[in-house]
């Protein structure tokens, strides 16, 4: 039986479902490329920045113990010659290869953003910025700008730590939320004394080393600022020659499958199959890693490959330690009137996290066995959902 050498790149949700439902095969070598020893739980990131978790998980407690962590990274993708090349100087042979490089930090193109506001995509981004607060004072006014989920939860939790932060939303708040959700979250934000600015002329024109200043022309004072309002993605695959949408996510079609190259696979933020991708979220990326694994196991024994189909159940934010929301949507992603929220809020947030490494755990454990809600076909498109949620937002 001829042996199958299969390159993940990137071990976040989806590369980690991906390599882990490989190995459901006997006959198929998994390596699995990332740049961090550890799993970042990145859901979990504004709860680093606030102290109340470390946001990071061992590989061992995740990845299925016949896949091959390789720490490094990946410099160019040789489709041609199926190799990768690596920082280090080696290079990785590949038969398939699942393109799972997540997302990151994106240039906000906003004077002064770059040099002094603080993103918070990563987990190095988180540290730092943990750094930087232990070291301000405790009267130290804190902006988060950004009002999708990054955004709010990470105003939440400094502000139930004793800061005074103002979430400058730069439209309105929470634009996924139904607005009934959004009441909620505003006032759960008001209980925490954070002071929320939104409206069409709040989009952030300049930061500066003390301050932000806002489109109508208010300058707020501001001694930390957090940059949540916006993700990119790497750009490996344009280097590479690869097809990519505008904002540089794999082209792919509806089986996950590069448009230029059938034994490249994507999966996760950096999908974007028909180039309608879903919503980045680990809601997402979980059963696009799984979907993206079994579009590569049945290429490998002869047969087509599914559709993707994915069908989501809703966003779910904290707001604190001890309330949070849960806000219900349709299976193509809008948001239904209903949502749960406080205490309740916050468990099924806290479940949801739990989970979601659980599942990984699952899967690592017992390959093929992971299930996912399936949807009716339609993805709305960036447009429907609201112009700020893709690719501005990502959340659980």
């Amino acid at each position: 039986m001829e042996n199958t050498d299969v390159i993940v790149i990137g071990g976040g949700y989806a590369g980690v479902m991906a390599a882990n439902r490989l190995t459901q095969r006997d006959n198929v070598t998994v390596t699995l490329i990332n740049p961090r020893p550890s799993f970042v739980e990145r859901i979990r990131l504004h709860q680093l920045v606030g102290g109340s978790d470390d946001a990071v998980a061992d590989f061992r407690d995740v990845l299925a113990g016949g896949v091959r962590l390789v720490v490094d990274t990946v410099t160019r993708i040789d489709a041609a010659g199926r190799t990768v090349a690596l920082t280090s100087g080696g290079q990785v042979d590949y038969d398939y290869l699942v393109y799972a490089v997540g997302s990151g930090s994106d240039d906000p193109g906003v004077p002064g953003a770059a040099e002094f506001a603080h993103p918070l995509t990563g987990l190095e981004e988180a540290e730092r910025l943990r750094s930087v607060l232990a070291t301000a004072t405790a009267t130290t006014p804190v902006t988060v700008v950004g009002a999708g989920p990054t955004g709010i939860e990470t105003a939440a939790e400094l502000a139930e730590d004793g800061r005074g932060v103002t979430l400058v939303c730069g439209g309105v708040l929470g634009p996924y939320l139904h607005p009934r959700g959004r009441r909620s979250v505003a006032g759960r934000l008001a209980e925490l004394g954070v002071s929320v600015i939104e409206g069409p002329d709040t989009r952030v024109t300049a930061v500066t080393r003390d301050s932000v200043r806002l489109g109508d022309g208010r300058e707020l004072p501001s001694g930390v600022t957090i940059w949540t309002a916006g993700f990119g993605v790497p750009d490996l695959a344009r280097r590479s020659g690869l097809s990519t949408d505008a904002v540089g996510r794999l082209l792919t079609d509806e089986t996950l499958t590069s448009v230029d190259d059938a034994r490249i696979v994507a999966a996760g933020d950096s999908a974007a199959p028909s180039d309608l991708p879903f919503r980045m979220s680990c809601q997402a990326a979980g059963p696009l890693g799984a979907q993206a694994a079994d579009t590569v196991l049945s290429r490998i024994t002869g047969r087509e490959p599914a559709r993707v189909g994915l069908g989501f159940a809703g966003q779910c934010i904290s707001l604190g330690r001890r309330a949070g929301i849960f806000q219900f949507a349709h299976k193509d992603d809008t948001a239904k009137g209903l949502h749960v929220g406080g205490r309740l809020g916050a468990k099924l947030k806290e479940f949801v996290c739990k989970h979601t490494v659980k599942q990984l755990a699952d899967e690592a454990a017992r390959p093929g066995s992971y299930t996912w809600r399936k949807g009716d076909g339609r993805r709305p498109s960036p447009a429907e959902r609201g112009a700020a949620q893709a690719p501005a937002e990502r959340a659980a």
